[in-house]
């Protein structure tokens, strides 16, 4: 073998310089702590940090069983879940293909030709029919001198583990949404009784008015309202039982079945009370969220296609090569002597592309830029939505601690209006105001229950949830 080959047989072997910037992670400009964050008293002393949220089941929180069921049905059932690992998988694929580059390639490339040469372009003037059989084993291998190989293997890698983030930024979408129309569920479920008691009860006094307007005791206005209030409740319950609905088949959705199969039975319990979880230090924030992480794997990946935007202006060798048995018999092609070999170098050089190398380079940088701005505008977002859940619970707390003061006074305003009615001191009309004052006023506070129950799970996605590093 000549002896020119030995050097280009160490270049299989040899690594270069990975041209391109190595990665650095941006600073971050974080808030020392959150504006909203709540008073450390005593209560919140107590809470659960975000660090020491469960990990993977966070909803475990609640200590509700049904919602744990239906978190397993949604992980296992899921279609968009099972979208999103698909697409995972893509992206491993890709990691190993991109892995498979740096190494040498062989391929066995078996042969066979054969030909009928006529008489007027045959060399003997005669005609010819020859076999030809080959045997050859090719060789392929770029010797990654400047890092162009590495740098996309690199750039593979990282657009799968900004992949594996973002299923586990779906997981916790998916989480939460799944928990956030459950308990939904369960405050239209409280609407809905107490609504049922009060068209009870409002049928109860139209069987009363009916029988005062028959004794000539109450007037046809008086009969009348009450009919409308009967009614109005009677509508707003057949709203209600349809919006029920509507949130039930999200909710069949989300956990992976047909609505038309899905049923999940009514439940006016009050909801289980929100548990209390420490938002913790800003800093800690961008260690817990999928979004932020894959926001960041993608920042790393654009940084690594620059050195492969900027290997392309260097040469790039190629060793290639082969090596088999060559015959035109079947019978003698595996004889020592019709063996045969070729090895050597093959050099590329840009001489002249019009701009092309320049183009990519120039655009693979301003995808870097893009990466860059969306990764930061990533940890922003992260920052407002925490704050934005922070806010809410203590506004909420507040709000309903006026509200159920509001609404014992409202019931009691209801006592005192009946007690005046039947007293001849006032309308029918006075009754009813109460009554729906009252109602109102009670819906409220479920209301305000259920609000304070979505915020809570809003701060525990906006502070990671179930994200394991």
């Amino acid at each position: 073998m000549p002896k020119v080959i030995l050097p280009l047989i160490f270049l299989l072997f040899a690594g270069g310089c990975a041209l391109g910037p190595d990665y650095q992670r941006p600073e971050v400009a974080s808030p020392v702590e959150y504006r909203h964050s709540p008073a450390q008293d005593e209560t919140w002393q107590q809470a659960m940090p975000a660090d020491d949220l469960p990990k993977g089941e966070w909803w475990r929180l609640y200590r509700d069983p049904i919602l744990d069921q239906l978190q397993e049905q949604a992980a296992a059932n899921n279609l968009e879940l099972r979208a999103a690992l698909a697409r995972l998988e893509q992206a491993r694929a890709l990691v190993g293909i991109s892995e498979a580059d740096l190494l040498p390639r062989l391929d066995l490339q078996p042969s066979a030709q054969r030909g009928r040469t006529p008489a007027d372009l045959s060399p003997l003037g005669q005609t010819m029919t020859t076999t030809t059989l080959n045997l050859p084993l090719n060789l392929g291998y770029e010797v990654d001198l400047w890092g162009r190989l590495r740098r996309l293997s690199e750039a593979a890698g990282a657009d799968f583990a900004a992949g594996a983030a973002e299923v586990e930024n779906f997981r916790l979408i998916l989480h939460g949404e799944v928990a956030r129309t459950y308990f939904a569920l369960r405050t239209l479920d409280g609407e809905i009784e107490l609504l049922g008691k009060t068209v009870e009860l409002r049928r109860e006094n139209l069987r009363l008015m009916a029988s005062r307007y028959q004794h000539g005791i109450s007037d046809r206005l008086d009969l009348s309202r009450t009919e409308t209030e009967v009614a109005v409740a009677e509508a707003e319950m057949i709203a209600l039982r349809q919006r029920r609905s509507e949130v039930e088949h999200g909710l069949a959705l989300l956990v992976g079945e047909a609505p038309g199969n899905f049923i999940q039975a009514a439940d006016p319990a009050p909801a289980p009370t929100p548990p209390l979880v420490k938002p913790g230090l800003p800093a800690e924030l961008l260690q817990r969220r999928p979004d932020v992480a894959g926001a960041e794997r993608r920042l790393m990946a654009a940084n690594a296609r620059i050195g492969a935007a900027e290997a392309a202006f260097f040469p790039a060798i190629r060793l290639t090569g082969a090596a088999g048995f060559g015959s035109s018999e079947l019978s003698t092609l595996l004889n020592s002597g019709n063996r045969f070999w070729n090895f050597g170098p093959q050099l590329s050089l840009p001489v002249f592309d019009g701009g092309r190398n320049r183009a990519r380079l120039e655009q693979a940088q301003a995808v870097h830029q893009e990466a860059l701005a969306q990764y930061q505008q990533t940890i922003l977002q992260a920052f407002r939505e925490v704050e934005d859940a922070l806010t809410a619970l203590k506004h909420l707390a507040a709000q309903q601690e006026a509200q159920q003061r509001a609404a014992a006074s409202a019931r009691e305003t209801v006592t005192l209006a009946h007690h005046r009615y039947r007293a001849g001191l006032v309308s029918y009309l006075e009754v009813i105001d109460s009554e729906r004052s009252a109602l109102t006023l009670e819906r409220a506070v479920l209301l305000t229950d259920g609000q304070q129950l979505q915020a809570n799970i809003a701060l525990v996605k906006a502070l990671g949830g179930g994200w394991e590093e």
